[in-house]
Parts: C-alpha cells; structure tokens; sequence
C-alpha cells in the first residue's frame, strides 16, 4: 500500500479513537470525571498507536505542515460524521462554510507555489 494511503488511513482510525476518547461521554453524565479522565486516556493510548505510526510514514511522503492539514481535515470530517450520528446534532450551514474555509486552507497548505 502507499505510504500516502497508509498515512491517510491510519490517521482515520487515530481520529476515529479520539473522537470518542474527547466526546464520547457528552451523552453520559452519570460517571464521575475522574473515571472519565481514565477511560478517555485509556481511549487515547490506541488513538496514539495509529497516530505516531501516521506519523512516522506519513513524513517520509509529506511535510510537516501537510501531515498535520491532513490529520485536521479527516478530524473535521470524522467529527462530522459523530456529531450528527451519536450526538444527534445537526450541522448548518455556518458549520459547512466554517469547514469549507479549513478546506481552502488546506489548498493553500498543499498547492505548489512557484
């Protein structure tokens, strides 16, 4: 496999562990932060064994500023998909403009510029 797929695919999964390690207790207020705290860091541990292995492949394709545009842009959209289908909120128009706007950054990020 590519390593610009590998990078893309493990960053996914990375961000799929996070968004839960951060959010997933939103709904639930009947556990104590304290054991919140450490579900999310134990949540977190395997965000971190897809996230350095990124990384780590990732740089041997991109710069640093395009691995960490990538990683931004997949946490939009993985947060996306969450927000709407666990959270039950929805997205609006200022929220798809708002992305919009990180997208175009990530243009910038990653086009060629003589």
């Amino acid at each position: 496999m590519p390593p610009a797929l590998t990078t893309i695919l493990l960053l996914t999964a990375s961000n799929l562990f996070m968004t839960f390690a951060w959010y997933g207790h939103l709904k639930d207020h009947s556990t104590g932060i304290l054991m919140v705290i450490v579900m999310s860091w134990g949540i977190a541990f395997f965000e971190y064994c897809f996230m350095v292995p990124a990384n780590r492949i990732g740089y041997t394709v991109f710069n640093a500023a395009q691995l960490k545009t990538i990683q931004e842009v997949i946490t939009l959209v993985v947060f996306s998909v969450f927000s709407v289908l666990y959270l039950k909120e929805p997205l609006g128009w200022n929220h798809a403009l708002g992305f919009g706007f990180i997208v175009l950054g990530a243009f910038f990020i990653f086009h060629k510029w003589s």
